[in-house]
């Protein structure tokens, strides 16, 4: 079943969509600074205790650094809950960013390359992971003549779904859902010489077993592909937070060498695990990356029928 299909509109998903909205109008209603940090407030000292993400960061965390002190694991963890609050809000603030995002400073080697790719109609591919803010980084590249389009989940309530997407339209570029038809419309916009942004760093059960900060995670083999088949661009992209809180560091590694999908699909997590190891506070934790479970269920079946 595609994603979009998944989509309901009940009775309580409305209710819950009018709380959202009521809160996020709220938050809006304070000037930019006060209203990331207090969002980032919420979401380490309410959202963090009380929905259990801050536990599951630091189960994370235990998994990929067992010699790190708890200290340090509950450090970056309330970090990490910290940033996804702000990122939050500052998505639902798209008029904002936009206005913030020419002062950013955008360089790296992959910049360069990609304006020459744009002028010569290749597509690009921007990849990157849940990261610092990469909301952010798209508004960076599009108030830079790019026209820099996105392929985002949708929410289960299609209530909120709505609200979610006009955000993402807001900052240019088409946007296209996971599934079947998003995924046509994906693809057109590519062989047109269109650029988009993928987060590669999610659980892709039927994907290709690759490291990922020294775990095997299974990733999706999709972007890999498509770049082999359509010649396309892909550069790592990262918007890294600032100590201020609120601005971006725009970073563009060099683009991925094209070669084959496995390697490819493992030097895509080389580069976002880099990022994660130098900024680990800004990564989000609570993302189910790994399911070592269902990891150990799959080899069980699969050792089975052979």
């Amino acid at each position: 079943m595609a994603i979009e299909d998944k989509q309901t509109r009940t009775i309580g998903d409305w209710i819950l969509d009018r709380i959202w909205r009521a809160m996020i109008w709220v938050l809006l209603l304070l000037p930019y600074r006060a209203r990331v940090v207090t969002m980032g407030w919420i979401a380490d000292n309410l959202l963090g205790r009380l929905i259990g993400f801050a536990r599951l960061a630091r189960s994370n965390l235990a998994y990929i650094w067992p010699d790190m002190p708890d200290a340090d694991r509950r450090r970056i963890a309330r970090q990490s809950l910290n940033n996804a609050g702000r990122v939050i809000i500052e998505n639902y603030s798209p008029n904002d960013l936009m206005a913030r995002a020419p002062n950013w400073k955008t360089h790296g080697p992959g910049l360069a390359l990609a304006q020459q790719a744009m002028a010569e109609g290749r597509p690009i591919l921007f990849v990157s992971g849940h990261f610092g803010n990469y909301q952010a980084a798209r508004t960076a590249m599009n108030a830079r003549g790019f026209c820099l389009g996105a392929l985002y989940r949708p929410h289960n309530n299609a209530y909120s779904n709505d609200l979610y997407v006009r955000t993402l339209e807001a900052v240019g570029g088409p946007v296209f859902a996971r599934g079947r038809r998003g995924l046509a419309g994906f693809m057109q916009h590519l062989k047109e010489g269109g650029q988009l942004c993928v987060l590669t760093d999610q659980y892709f059960g039927d994907g290709v077993v690759v490291d990922f900060l020294g775990k095997p995670a299974p990733t999706a083999q999709s972007v890999s592909k498509m770049a082999l088949k359509y010649d396309v661009l892909v550069v790592p992209i990262y918007a890294r937070r600032l100590e201020n809180g609120l601005d971006f560091d725009v970073l563009l590694e060099a683009p991925v060498p094209h070669s084959d999908v496995i390697t490819m699909t493992q030097d895509m997590m080389d580069s976002v695990g880099g990022q994660v190891r130098e900024h680990p506070g800004q990564w989000l934790w609570v993302h189910r990356r790994w399911k070592p479970e269902r990891q150990a269920a799959r080899a069980a079946r699969e050792n089975a029928g052979s």
